[in-house]
């Protein structure tokens, strides 16, 4: 008899596999999964202050540091599951800022190292110290993890625009006043034209 898990279950099973594993060339995932749906590394969970990040050296999800101190965020937590599209990379001579393309997803909290499957519903535009600093704000492809009912930017400002302020407020904050700048939102085809445009893969 076949026993049967559901996609929670699995979902929670392929993050504890990749935690294990190390987190090996998460950077290096392609873009896009078998199912041609956008992919996600969650490397911060929501709810967190503290900051962790991937390092591409080590080839795993470490605690951010600055001068040998953890850095941990002098403001609420995370408000989702905050991470990066793998493959990618916002080139500093096209006026990024180095990394990988942000995400944001909004979900209930998941595994530091979680690879998800997701769909964008925006793109927060920001100026950070002179860079570009492109958040794709997101949901789980997976219904099961989703905790707002939306499909795309315009159901998602008509429907939760006090999410969408607690988004932006915190990501103009996070940092300290006056850090960052609020460039604009664009919709969830810009959000795709951002990830086309930092593609490695």
């Amino acid at each position: 008899m076949e026993i049967k898990f559901p996609n929670i279950f699995k979902l929670f099973l392929i993050a504890l596999i990749v935690s294990s594993c190390g987190n090996n060339d998460l950077d290096l995932l392609p873009t896009f999964s078998k199912n041609n749906v956008l992919q996600a590394i969650v490397e911060i969970p929501a709810g967190t202050n503290h900051k962790l990040e991937y390092n591409y050296n080590l080839k795993k999800i470490i605690v951010d540091s600055i001068e040998g101190k953890k850095r941990i965020i002098d403001f609420l937590p995370y408000p989702g599951n905050y991470g990066f599209i793998p493959s990618t990379k916002m080139d500093k001579q096209r006026g990024g800022d180095g990394d990988a393309l942000d995400v944001l997803i909004i979900s209930e909290s998941q595994v530091s190292g979680s690879i998800i499957e997701i769909i964008p519903i925006g793109v927060l535009l920001l100026n950070d110290s002179g860079e570009i600093d492109t958040k794709i704000i997101a949901i789980p492809f997976l219904e099961e993890i989703r905790i707002i009912k939306v499909r795309d930017f315009n159901e998602f400002s008509l429907k939760y625009p006090k999410v969408k302020q607690i988004i932006e407020d915190w990501f103009l904050n996070y940092k300290g006043k006056g850090r960052v700048e609020l460039l604009g939102w664009s919709d969830e085809n810009a959000a795709y034209l951002e990830v086309k445009k930092w593609q490695n893969n």
